[in-house]
This record gives C-alpha cells, sequence and structure tokens, in this order.
C-alpha cells in the first residue's frame, strides 16, 4: 500500500494542479486475512462515520468503511437519481486502481436512503439525511479467504505530496483488529422498555387500515411501531452488532454511523443486488414465529405456506417487483411458489425473483426503481405512502428504507433496513411493522410486531 500510495498521490496532485479542483484519488491493495467489522469498530475516531455490511452466511462476505472524504446527499422523489448521477461524476474524474478483488473492492459509496423522500426530519434522525451515501477514508471488502484495503484521498490543487503520504500512513498506522467488544452481562442499573404510543394505537390502525382496504381504497399497506429500550448505560453499538452477527448469520447485519448515533439492523430482506446485467432481488412478505421444539417449529412453516392471507400478502409483493423489472429487463423470472425461509426467531415467505437487464442499470437506481415494495410500503404504491404517516404518527427515517453500497462499476447491493434500532446514547429505538391486507386482524398483527422486536429487544434491553 505505502509503495503504491506516492505514485497515485503525485498523479492526482499533477490533475489537481492542471485542473485547478480537488481530485480523488484511490489505491487499493489485498489483504492476508481480515474481520473488516472488528477492524472498523476497533479503529474509528469519536464521531467520524462508519459503516459494517455482513452477510456472513454468503461466504463471509463483508465491507465496511471509516470516515468521509465526499458526501453525496439529497432529498426527495428524485434523490436515488440525483445520488447516483453525482456518483457517477465522481467516478468519472477520480485516479483510482483497476476493480479487482472480491465484491466491494476499490472505490465505494457506502450508506442508505429514509423510507420517505424526506423522511428523518425528526431530531431523533439527526444526522441521517433523507439520502445519503458516502465516500470513506478507508475501507475493506472481504468475501471468503479474499480480502482488500482502499484508501481514498481527496487531493487538493495546493497540497503538498509530503504532507498527503504522511497524513494517510499516519491513517493506515491507527488501523488495528480487536475483537468486537462483548455485551456486559451483568449490568448495573434497570432497562425501561416502552411503547411511544400504546398498543392500542397501533391495533386501532390496523383496524381502520382493513376498513380501508376492504372499502377498495387499496390492496395492502404495511404499519410500523416504534419503542424504545432507555438503559442505565450508553448502548454500544460494536457489542450489538457481535451479538447480531453470531445469532443472525444468513442476515444482513449492519451498522451506520453518523456522529453520535448508530443505525443498525439483522435484515433478512434483500431489496436489490446488481451484478453486471443481472440483478436479483426477493419478495419476503408472510410471516410466523419460530419454535424450539423442531416439530413445532416446521407445523408452523407448514401453516404459513398454507395461509391464504400470508401467501396474498407475498404475491402483492412479487407482482409489482416483476412488474417494476419487466421494462428494463431482457427476462424476469419469479418463484411460481414461496419458501418458507428461517431466521433466528422468525419464519418468512420468500419468492426470488431474477432479471437480465437489458442495460446495465447502476445499483442505486435499481433500488430506486424498487423501492418501497409492497414488503414495507403498500399497494397502490401512492395510496399507501400517503396513509402510512398519517396511521401510524412518527417518523420512520431509514426504518424500511434502504441500506448498502455501490461501486465503480455500478454493482452494488442494498438490503431493506428491518430489524433495526437506532442507538443514540443511553436511547435505543426500535421499529418492526407488518404487512395488513383485507384478512388482517388487529390483535394478531400486534403480536406479529411484538416477535419481529425480538430480534433486538433482548439484546439492547439487558
Amino acid at each position: 500500500m505505502h509503495l503504491r500510495l506516492a505514485p497515485k498521490l503525485e498523479v492526482g496532485l499533477h490533475r489537481a494542479r492542471s485542473g485547478g479542483d480537488p481530485v480523488l484519488v484511490s489505491v487499493t491493495s489485498r489483504l492476508e486475512a481480515a474481520d473488516p467489522t472488528a477492524l472498523i469498530s476497533a479503529s474509528r475516531r469519536s464521531g467520524e462515520p462508519w459503516f459494517c455490511f455482513e452477510q456472513l452466511e454468503r461466504e463471509r462476505s463483508a465491507i465496511a468503511a471509516l470516515g468521509v472524504v465526499r458526501r453525496i446527499e439529497s432529498a426527495g422523489p428524485e434523490r436515488f437519481e440525483d445520488v447516483g448521477s453525482r456518483w457517477r461524476a465522481i467516478i468519472a474524474s477520480a485516479v483510482a486502481d483497476e476493480l479487482q478483488g472480491p465484491p466491494g473492492a476499490g472505490l465505494i459509496a457506502v450508506g442508505g436512503f429514509a423510507f420517505a423522500p424526506d423522511g428523518g426530519s425528526s431530531p431523533s434522525w439527526n444526522g441521517f439525511e433523507p439520502a445519503s451515501l458516502l465516500v470513506p477514508e478507508v475501507s475493506l471488502a472481504r468475501r471468503g479467504t479474499e480480502a482488500t484495503l482502499t484508501v481514498n484521498v481527496e487531493v487538493a490543487p495546493d497540497d503538498e505530496l509530503e504532507a498527503l503520504v504522511s497524513r494517510m500512513e499516519t491513517r493506515l498506522g491507527e488501523l488495528r483488529e480487536l475483537p468486537l467488544p462483548l455485551l456486559d452481562p451483568s449490568p448495573t442499573g434497570e432497562y425501561t422498555v416502552r411503547s411511544v404510543m400504546p398498543p392500542s394505537h397501533y391495533e386501532d390502525a390496523v383496524a381502520r387500515a382493513v376498513s380501508r382496504i376492504r372499502g377498495g381504497e387499496l390492496e395492502k399497506v404495511v404499519l410500523a411501531r416504534e419503542v424504545e429500550v432507555h438503559a442505565p448505560v450508553n448502548h454500544d453499538p460494536g457489542a450489538v452488532l457481535g451479538v447480531l452477527r453470531e445469532g443472525f448469520g444468513a442476515c444482513y447485519v449492519f451498522a451506520v454511523g453518523r456522529g453520535d448515533a448508530t443505525f443498525l439492523a439483522a435484515s433478512p430482506e434483500l431489496l436489490v443486488r446488481r451484478e453486471g446485467q443481472r440483478a436479483s432481488t426477493v419478495a419476503l412478505a408472510g410471516s410466523t414465529r419460530r419454535s424450539a421444539d423442531p416439530a413445532v417449529d416446521d407445523h408452523l412453516g407448514e401453516q404459513l405456506l398454507r395461509s391464504e392471507k400470508d401467501r396474498e400478502e407475498n404475491a402483492i409483493v412479487a407482482r409489482r417487483i416483476v412488474r417494476a423489472l419487466r421494462p428494463i429487463a431482457v427476462w424476469v423470472t419469479a418463484a411460481p411458489e414461496p419458501a418458507v425461509v428461517r431466521v433466528m426467531n422468525i419464519q418468512h415467505l420468500a419468492r426470488p425473483i431474477r432479471a437480465q437487464l437489458t442495460s446495465p442499470i447502476e445499483a442505486v437506481e435499481l433500488a430506486g426503481l424498487l423501492h418501497p415494495t409492497p414488503a414495507v410500503g403498500g399497494e397502490p404504491r401512492e395510496v399507501a405512502e400517503r396513509l402510512i404517516p398519517t396511521l401510524e404518527g412518527f417518523d420512520r427515517g431509514w426504518y424500511a428504507g434502504a441500506v448498502g453500497w455501490t461501486d465503480a462499476t455500478g454493482d452494488g447491493e442494498f438490503c431493506v433496513a428491518l430489524r433495526c434500532a437506532l442507538l443514540r446514547g443511553s436511547l435505543a429505538s426500535c421499529y418492526a411493522g407488518g404487512g395488513i391486507v383485507r384478512d388482517s386482524d388487529p390483535g394478531a398483527e400486534l403480536a406479529e410486531t411484538e416477535v419481529k422486536l425480538e430480534a433486538l429487544l433482548p439484546v439492547l434491553a439487558g
């Protein structure tokens, strides 16, 4: 890394002085072995942005990033397109190594998008813009036994080569890999868990939604709840990540740190993955609980597969995704029947969907095309989006939004931000919701949110 950094910076410095504008320089080297999440967690400076994104059961896939050299932020209905366009402009002017290595190697942008076009305006979401991708100072990528380290430097016309090299050597010298911290097994003080609005509010919202669905206004709407965990000490995002990665290896375990807050999750739902001209996603809708008894667990899964309510909920999601992809694809294929997917505390109906794109539409724009799917919004989309804030009564922020990364070729991966919590000091705000259709029962829907909240509440509430 050190031997290749100075020549690349020299090229960038020459270009910056010739053009009069700053130039982004990106250098990538291979690593023998690394735990990206543990390394970034141990090396982050106080208050600086950081990012981790893992799916360990998929060949130990992990991407992690630290710091920021460029911010790409936007708001409004066109925020995905705006961020994608500005990312392409950054790539076009950068001095970067050719892309080699695992997915996420090289020059990348990381971050996420709020659920709503202007979501995250409440004080609790301070630092999380409606659309926010960051080009990090340092990033790591791993798949299987292959790992890379990338350093990005903003080079200004009046910079000096020696100072640039020294600055980056200092940053690299701060990198250290330590195990993720452990949760305190015997915390002192009391933890308080409270629903921001009474459970009866959620049941009433479901009843009102069912009435509108039966009246023909819409087919489906997803309604969520917010639950707070007040701890006697500050929540430790690194320790929470350590528990989530152990228990939810099949899920997307991620953390997005901004200022003094961290948004983290163990999400089971892929929004979109782009690999060249191939796009992959999944219709994930319909849920039931798990059981420690294998026979009961299998029975619950069979009941889920036979449930007309849950199958229709899943079919609504699949139809919308296929309809959205068809105009930009040579072909789109969806599994004819949903299958049961099990994670630690819940079972879902899932239907994989794949497409061959007519042109290499980039990952960020694909995410914007699909978001929000009826799995987190509703159908018709426009009606559901107007109804959700009225019935829920809170700002979703990045909950049910899109979190992930994209690289210099336009490939990338975004998951839906579910089974998540926003940590800020001693307060953790947790979110969970369910899809409401014409046969939904308010009490059963409330119980489903409790099952989904079990992914994080036991970890956060001591």
